[in-house]
């Protein structure tokens, strides 16, 4: 079996190339994917080399963690049903290239564990599954925040589920206008507008590893610090003002089993919406040129790839 998938040869060296598969096993489905989504925090990392020392890195890779898909095989024993339209949070199925996360394809082979039945009615929306997940898990560990920082989809995300989970409006800060708009039951300001001084939690999603000190400027005493984006350098802050304050610093990682459940449960009750998130839609087929708008148009919140054309 083999399958068309999107291929980074090399930093900034994009392709959509044939792949063949490993087989499938006992406890594995094959899904044909719909739709996939471009992340512009790892991948964007991944397409310019930037990426720090990860675990399975190398080139050639096929990228992608945000899949959506119908289960078109079941093997022997994967608890499973054909036709079910599933989300799939990467595969590393591939020979010639590695599956750094391997979502980017029209066919994959998974073990029906990592599946996550979704509802039809979801449509391409059902990608943004695995940020609205991160978005959760960065939230329950702690208070609920009063700042947001970067209203891209994942600031966005964060903010409705703060919302959904009952917690009051956060403030969200964003210094590009193009992304200013589109909040829902919240306010987004400029940092430069905002004269708060005592927020007690504040959520960073900015990837910019230049604003601790910004930060910990903003925070009440006791206040934390929650870093939930993806950092490509060393992060670092002034000692005094954060032990005057006597700051806490918390990392959200990667999303878990229990906060997919959770966050599916949110989006079925209809208590978390993933409208309007999506912005830019390209066939598959012209990739190449779909990840730098993805990475570089300010507009652009996120990108999908409608694999519907390819093989």
């Amino acid at each position: 079996m083999d399958t068309t998938a999107v291929v980074l040869e090399a930093p900034e060296q994009l392709t959509l190339r044939r792949l063949d598969l490993r087989a499938v096993e006992a406890a594995d489905v094959v899904v044909e994917i719909d739709f996939s989504g471009i992340s512009t925090g790892t991948e964007r990392l991944l397409y310019s080399g930037r990426m720090p020392a990860f675990p399975g890195m190398g080139y050639p890779l096929v990228p992608g963690y945000e899949s959506v898909g119908h289960i078109v095989e079941t093997g022997a024993d994967a608890r499973a049903h054909l036709g079910q339209r599933v989300f799939v949070p990467g595969a590393n199925c591939y020979t010639g290239a590695r599956g750094l996360f391997g979502g980017a394809a029209r066919r994959v082979i998974v073990p029906a564990a990592r599946t996550v039945p979704v509802a039809e009615s979801l449509g391409q929306e059902a990608v943004l599954i695995a940020l609205a997940a991160t978005a959760y898990h960065a939230l329950i560990a702690g208070p609920l925040p009063d700042l947001i920082v970067g209203h891209g989809v994942l600031g966005r995300l964060l903010a409705r589920i703060t919302l959904a989970l009952g917690g009051a409006a956060p403030t969200v800060w964003e210094t590009n206008a193009t992304r200013s708009t589109g909040a829902e039951g919240y306010a987004v300001v400029h940092p430069d507008a905002d004269e708060g001084r005592d927020y007690r939690v504040i959520q960073d999603v900015s990837g910019d590893a230049n604003l601790l000190d910004t930060l910990i400027g903003r925070l009440a005493f006791g206040g934390e610090i929650v870093l939930a984006g993806f950092y490509e350098s060393a992060l670092s802050f002034t000692f005094p003002p954060a032990f005057m304050r006597e700051a806490k610093f918390r990392i959200a990682a990667q999303w878990q089993p229990a906060d997919l459940a959770a966050t599916t449960a949110l989006i079925e009750s209809g208590a978390l919406s993933l409208g309007g998130l999506i912005t830019h839609q390209s066939a598959a087929e012209h990739a190449a040129a779909a990840y730098p708008v993805a990475f570089g148009d300010a507009a652009c919140l996120k990108m999908v790839l409608d694999w519907s054309g390819c093989a």
